[in-house]
């Protein structure tokens, strides 16, 4: 943990307060293994982060699209946040090579799961909040969506019911309506994650998100992008 400029270079922020990204980067599973006390782990960072997160997307999606009623706003910002788009902005920024992690979860491939790493780009955001103010997690936050916010379309299929349409798609070549499940939950109470699958005929997709509608909804979208495929 003493050598993380290559990962501060990465996150284009250096913390002035080096015990703040420890503890950014510390899972609880590290927290409870820890043979010294007092090793505080990131959960309340991750609802911080989450808050922060929420706050700059909302003001950045209401400059940006300034025509969009309140619906669409919130499709486009449930999209962006969702738990699968965060893993795929940590594992961009080399995130989960450098959490801390204690050793059960470690070999269950912590360092690679969705929820684990969004969880952990939530709270880095709070750690670069805490350490550098509002401003510096703006700039994170805008580094990391700017080019995802300037491709979107809002006629685009993004922001239509993947669950009607991966229906329709179902009907239309005569296959039996989609099955959704919760396979698993994530996370304290505050801050859950749902892994839902869908399964539609031969094809089974999973998705995650921070309730089950949203969850069904990457579901439904992984299925509609792997048909698309086949």
């Amino acid at each position: 943990m003493d050598d993380l400029q290559d990962f501060e270079q990465r996150l284009g922020y250096s913390f002035v307060d080096r015990e703040v990204l420890t503890r950014a980067l510390t899972h609880k599973s590290y927290s409870h293994e820890a043979k010294q006390e007092n090793v505080r782990h990131n959960e309340t960072f991750e609802f911080l982060g989450d808050a922060v997160l929420g706050f700059v997307m909302g003001d950045m999606l209401f400059r940006h699209f300034p025509a969009l009623d309140e619906g669409a706003l919130s499709k486009i910002k449930a999209y962006l946040v969702s738990a699968t788009s965060l893993a795929a902005k940590a594992r961009d920024l080399g995130m989960g090579d450098v959490i801390r992690l204690g050793v059960g979860e470690e070999k269950t491939g912590g360092r690679k799961k969705d929820s684990l790493l969004a969880n952990l780009y939530e709270a880095m955001i709070a750690g670069v909040y805490i350490d550098g103010g509002i401003d510096a997690a703006r700039q994170l936050i805008e580094r990391s969506f700017r080019q995802d916010i300037e491709a979107i379309d809002d006629q685009d299929l993004l922001f239509q019911d993947y669950k009607t349409a991966l229906q329709e798609l179902a009907q239309g070549r005569g296959l039996p309506l989609p099955e959704y499940h919760v396979i698993d939950e994530v996370g304290p109470d505050h801050d859950k994650t749902f892994i839902v699958e869908v399964k539609v005929g031969s094809l089974i997709t999973r998705g995650e998100g921070s309730s089950k509608k949203e969850a069904q909804q990457q579901a439904a979208r992984h299925a509609l992008d792997e048909s698309a495929e086949r």
